[in-house]
């Protein structure tokens, strides 16, 4: 499974994001992700992913496009 996929499944499985609105444009904001949304996928990435994302700064601002970016930096480090 891709990074966008692996992503997009705990969006829709704990958020109830409709997978349509999982664009790449689409900001963290229009998926109605607060920052304790962002900080809580945030933990569910590093469990699922094996990763550590500490030092990836995310706002609601920022777009599916560049977590996706961050996390693929991530898993191919």
């Amino acid at each position: 499974m891709s990074t966008a996929d692996e992503i997009s499944t705990l969006l829709v499985a704990n958020f109830g994001t409709d997978p349509v609105a999982i664009r790449p444009d689409a900001s963290l904001r229009q998926l109605r992700l607060d920052s304790l949304a962002l900080e809580e996928l945030r933990l569910l990435i590093e469990d699922r992913m094996g990763i550590d994302l500490d030092d990836v700064q995310l706002t609601s601002r920022d777009t599916v496009g560049r977590l996706v970016d961050a996390v693929h930096r991530k898993v191919a480090a």
